[in-house]
This record gives structure tokens, C-alpha cells and sequence, in this order.
């Protein structure tokens, strides 16, 4: 005999007239709502019944129903519009003890509808002005659900049925709310049947031309200037997010607003000449292939009253205690500081004025076109190049000579900055911080020390370490000079926070033996920045290592039941059993962990270390 003719016969299913079908005492659903049943029975009529009735033939020939009592009654209601719901199919149970078992698991054994059978439900029950409320009660769901199968119960046909075959995905189907058109939705729907395509990809096929907010074209014009000029926007409905559907009308809007800008600023400022450029980023390799010259606003300079003011501001907006008010003066300060350009320079130089990836309008001021090179150096804003003058005679050192010259000066520097170490440790902080860009005052292989595993699971380091330096704005240019002004303003203590920082980023060691004296030296300890867990170290050695661990931890011998059961587990189970080990003390009390295995399981390193500096 066959395991197959072991299992017990299943209950016959049969059709059965609904008026030889009543409600058993046995049914746990005696009291019910009488809205939801209305409301279940408009369910019925739209999909049918999805789930058979479960009952008991009593003496008469009659079916008394134990599981499905307000399917029954809604049938009931349901029958003189769907005459077709009748007659009923009903398992029938063989006794009386089956039929009790089946009354107390209905509500687990009931099935649900199809997302697609049920967002056609929920449709037609909503078109019928029955409220969100009342649907989510008929159903027993929560309203949220309701409304998020109502939101995709405007789809056309083919997609529900395609959803229903399981030719494309609940996620898939809420992609296609956002088609244009019902002849782009059927397009669209042809091409990604039966492909595992994402939500993402498929709203892409429907919109390929849509812009995202964040387009920096969508922050500069903003939504409501848009929509003002006639332009469309699409909601997602289940991201909330909104899309731009005329990329021609936001690009002529962005290109009239940049141009609005440039004439503003040429009318407020009086440059020479005014440009508007549509790339995102601006550089030093952009202006250097137009080969520009550039000058910079001559510095303001700041009393002694408003220079003791100017530090305290700073300090407070370096804590992140400053109010608004507090940020006002600090930026009326640092504007005196940045200074103005003078009518001279703009009468030569001009400006460019770009977006950048924020949207954020930025001005490149200052330039001077190759054209205008001689009248800015006879102005006396840029300097008269060497040579310039036809008569002047020619200089009596040759290139080798002049090369020595500067070396000296720079030995002398050096020779005079022995007598300056404040002035060498604000510098160095300087640099080394970031603020000094793509220059540098000193000539430091500065190479970033590798010091991030590939997972960084149990791995927290000092946010000194992590936090990354403030990018400059103008890397390539700005006014040095006054930069470095400003950070040594900053004081001492900030400074040598920031050598203390950066300094300890790129510290390598360079050798096994200075390792050793530098790790005595300040007590680097491994664990108290890493713990070993199942993603950062136990999966990734063997089987038989991760049993040798666990012995040792718990001074198990080989044979012990503690051991042999560990080692009969699967390597995925036992690297999550020993990251508990570590970190979970409940585990440490069930396998009675004494204090001396405690000290040993928060001081464990991996023999890889012990090999390192053997």
C-alpha cells in the first residue's frame, strides 16, 4: 500500500440548493453585522464565491453550515441578483466531530481573495457611493488597505487580468497609475509580461521623457511657476512622489529664468559682460580652457570691536548654538571680511552664472576674457606679465639660475619657519583638513590609509575618523590668504583638533617593529572598536574553526554534549549561535558562562593577530 492510499478520504464537495442550507448552532459566527453583510453580498455578486461553504447533512437531507455562516447569509441576499450563486457548493463533513473541528478553525482556514478579484470589488462597491469605512468593515480590513486597492481599480482591464494570471506583479500593476494614456498602459503592459521588472523601470517605460523634482531644472523653476505656464504633473500614488510631464516646457522655463537672472545681475552689479551656462558644474578645467584670468574682491578689514565679535559668532556657529539672529551678523561680518570688487575690476571682468545639481543659482565673478587681458593689466588689476614691454632688455639670469634662486628663497623659508612652529602646525592643520582644495602648503603624501573592512558589521570607529572633511568651494581658486586667515581665528584648540583628526587618519605605522612601540605606546585595543559577528567574521572560516572557538570559549572538551551538539549544527548556524555568544547575555547565562569565560569572550581576537605580531 502506497503512503498516497494511507490518507484519509477528503470530504465530498456538493452542490447544494441554498434553501436546504440553515445556520448550525455549531457556527461561532451566530451575531453578525448586518451592513457587512449587505456589503459582502455586493462582493459576491462581483466575484463570486471564492471559498466553499463547510457543512453537516442532518437527518432530514438538510445541510447545516458550520464554517461560512455570513457567506451564508450574504448568499442569501446576493441570490436575486446573481441567480447563478445558487446552488452552493458545500464540503460536507463525515460526523459530527469533523464538523466541530472545522466550526472552531474557520476564521484560519479562510482564504482571501486575489489582489485583482479584489480590487475589482473594491471598485465597484466604491462606484456604488459605498464609503471607504463601510468596505473595509465588510472585509474585515483596515481602511489604508482599502484605499490602496482602490488607488489601482482605474486600471484597465488587461492589467488586473494580467496581474490575475501572474503575468506581472501587485508592485508592477501600481506602476501603470502613472501612464498618460491607456494606449501607452496596453504598449507597456505587451512588452513587460511574464519579465520581473521593477517598479522603477516600468513607470520609466511610461514616462521616458518625465523629469523627477529633483531635477535641478524642477528646483530652480519650482513646481508652482510650472504649473503656472501650463505645465502637467503626475503623482505617483503610491510614492508620493511627482513627476514633470513637459521636459520642452520646463527646459524653455529654466533657460528664461537663467537669462532673467544674468540681465538682473549685470543691471545690478555693472560687470563688462554677463553669461549664463547651462552645465551643472563649472571648474578649473572649464575656465582654463577658455583661458580666463581671474581676480578676486579686494579683503575687508574688520575693527578690533567687530573682530571680537566675529570670533565669538564663529565659535558659537561652529557649536551649533547660534540663532538666526546670530547668523545674520555673523554673514554681515564675514561679508566685510570677503570684501567687494572694485568698479575697475568689474569694468574689465564679467561673470558666468550657472545651476548646480541642487538648483542652487552659483556665479563664477571675476573672470577676465583672453580679449580684455591687456586693458585689465593697463587698469592695473592684473599684474604686467614678464617681458611684456618691447623694450625691456632682456634678463641677464638664465632659467637654471632663476631655478636656483627660488630653491634659495624656499630654504630660506624653511630656515626662518624653524623659529615659527605655531605658524607650521596651523598650516598643516590647514592643509590636511581639506580647506586648501587641490594646493598645498606642504608637500605630504597624504594617501587615504585603509582602515574600513569590507563589512563594516560590529565595526564603530570615532566619528573623527569617519566624518569627512569640508569640501571647499572654489578648490582650485579663491583667496588663500584670507582662508587661512579665518581658520587660524578658529584658535589653537581648533586647530589641533583638526591635526589630531587627520594626523591619526593617516597614520600607517610603516613597520611591524614601530607598530608594536606605537601600539604599547597609546593601548590600541582591536575590541574596542570591532566585535566579531556572523556577517563580519564566523561565516567567513570554516566549520571546523568556528568548533575550536567555541570549545575554547567554554572550556568544552571534544566529547562534551555542549561540543558535539555545536558541531553537529549547519556553519550558518553555528556563526549566528557564537555572535550571541558574544553580545547577547541571556545566551551567556543558558550556557552558564562563568566570570573568567565572560573576560575571555570580551577580550577574544582572532589568531590572525597573535601571528601578526608574534
Amino acid at each position: 500500500m502506497t503512503k498516497q492510499d494511507k490518507r484519509p478520504a477528503q470530504p465530498a464537495i456538493e452542490m447544494v440548493p441554498l434553501a436546504d442550507l440553515y445556520l448550525s448552532d455549531l457556527n461561532p459566527r451566530q451575531d453578525v453585522d448586518e451592513e457587512s453583510i449587505e456589503l459582502l453580498a455586493e462582493s459576491l455578486v462581483t466575484c463570486g464565491l471564492i471559498q466553499n461553504l463547510s457543512g453537516l447533512r442532518d437527518d432530514k437531507g438538510k445541510v447545516a453550515i458550520v464554517a461560512g455562516g455570513r457567506r451564508l447569509r450574504a448568499l442569501q441576499k446576493a441570490v436575486l441578483d446573481a441567480p447563478h450563486l445558487d446552488p452552493v457548493p458545500v464540503r460536507i463533513a463525515p460526523d459530527v466531530q469533523t464538523a466541530e473541528t472545522w466550526a472552531n478553525v474557520e476564521n484560519a482556514a479562510r482564504a482571501d481573495l486575489h489582489p485583482a478579484d479584489e480590487i475589482r470589488a473594491f471598485g465597484k462597491m466604491y462606484a456604488k457611493s459605498l464609503g471607504i469605512s463601510r468596505i473595509a468593515k465588510a472585509f474585515a480590513t483596515t481602511e489604508d488597505h482599502v484605499r490602496r486597492r482602490l488607488a489601482l481599480a482605474e486600471l484597465p482591464d488587461p492589467v488586473l487580468d494580467a496581474l490575475k494570471a501572474g503575468e506581472i506583479s501587485l508592485s508592477a500593476a501600481a506602476a501603470f497609475t502613472v501612464s498618460p494614456s491607456k494606449k501607452r498602459t496596453l504598449e507597456v503592459l505587451d512588452t513587460v509580461r511574464g519579465q520581473d521588472l521593477s517598479a522603477h523601470r516600468i513607470k520609466t517605460l511610461l514616462k521616458p521623457d518625465a523629469i523627477r523634482p529633483d531635477d535641478a531644472r524642477a528646483l530652480f523653476v519650482g513646481k508652482d511657476a510650472y504649473i503656472e505656464a501650463g505645465g502637467r504633473v503626475t503623482t505617483d500614488l503610491f510614492s508620493d512622489q511627482e513627476m514633470f510631464d513637459d521636459p520642452d516646457l520646463l527646459d524653455d522655463l529654466f533657460k528664461a529664468r537663467l537669462k532673467e537672472e544674468v540681465e538682473k545681475i549685470r543691471a545690478e552689479q555693472g560687470w563688462k559682460w554677463c553669461e549664463a551656462c547651462e552645465d551643472r558644474y563649472l571648474g578649473f578645467y572649464d575656465l582654463g580652457k577658455r583661458k580666463f584670468e581671474r581676480v578676486y574682491p579686494e579683503q575687508g578689514v574688520l575693527n578690533d570691536e567687530q573682530a571680537e565679535r566675529y570670533d565669538e559668532l564663529a565659535e558659537l556657529a561652529e557649536g551649533d548654538v547660534l540663532d538666526e539672529a546670530g547668523m545674520r551678523e555673523l554673514a554681515e561680518l564675514q561679508a566685510i571680511l570677503d570684501g567687494e570688487y572694485t568698479a575697475a575690476q568689474k569694468a574689465v571682468a564679467g561673470i558666468i552664472a550657472h545651476v548646480d545639481y541642487e538648483g542652487e543659482l552659483r556665479i563664477l565673478a571675476g573672470l577676465i576674457k583672453p580679449e580684455d587681458r591687456a586693458q585689465a593689466v593697463e587698469a592695473g588689476v592684473l599684474a604686467r606679465p614678464r617681458g611684456a614691454d618691447g623694450d625691456q632688455p632682456k634678463s641677464p639670469y638664465s632659467q637654471k639660475l632663476m631655478d636656483d634662486l627660488e630653491r634659495i628663497r624656499t630654504g630660506a623659508r624653511q630656515h626662518a619657519a624653524l623659529n615659527a612652529p605655531d605658524l607650521l602646525l596651523d598650516l598643516l592643520a590647514f592643509q590636511l583638513s581639506g580647506r586648501m582644495g587641490y594646493r598645498e602648503a606642504f608637500r605630504l603624501r597624504a594617501e587615504q590609509v585603509a582602515n574600513m573592512p569590507d563589512t563594516e558589521t560590529g565595526y564603530r570607529l570615532d566619528e573623527r575618523l569617519t566624518t569627512p572633511a569640508p569640501a571647499p568651494k572654489d578648490p582650485w581658486g579663491g583667496d588663500l590668504a584670507r582662508s587661512f586667515k579665518a581658520f587660524q581665528k578658529k584658535g589653537r584648540k581648533f586647530r589641533d583638533g583638526e591635526l589630531l583628526r587627520f594626523l591619526a587618519s593617516l597614520l600607517c605605522a610603516g613597520d611591524p617593529k614601530l607598530a608594536q612601540l606605537i601600539d604599547k605606546r597609546i593601548g590600541t585595543d582591536i575590541r574596542a572598536v570591532w566585535t566579531p559577528t556572523a556577517e563580519n567574521f564566523f561565516k567567513r572560516v570554516s566549520g571546523a574553526h568556528l568548533d575550536e572557538i567555541w570549545r575554547d570559549l567554554l572550556d568544552l572538551a571534544p566529547d562534551h554534549p555542549g561540543a558535539t551538539s555545536f558541531a553537529r549544527l549547519k556553519k550558518g548556524e553555528k556563526a549566528e549561535r557564537l555572535e550571541k555568544l558574544f553580545s547577547d547575555p541571556a545566551m551567556q547565562e543558558a550556557h552558564g558562562v562563568t566570570d573568567a569565560q565572560k573576560a575571555r569572550i570580551d577580550t577574544w581576537l582572532p589568531a590572525f593577530y597573535a601571528d601578526k605580531t608574534a
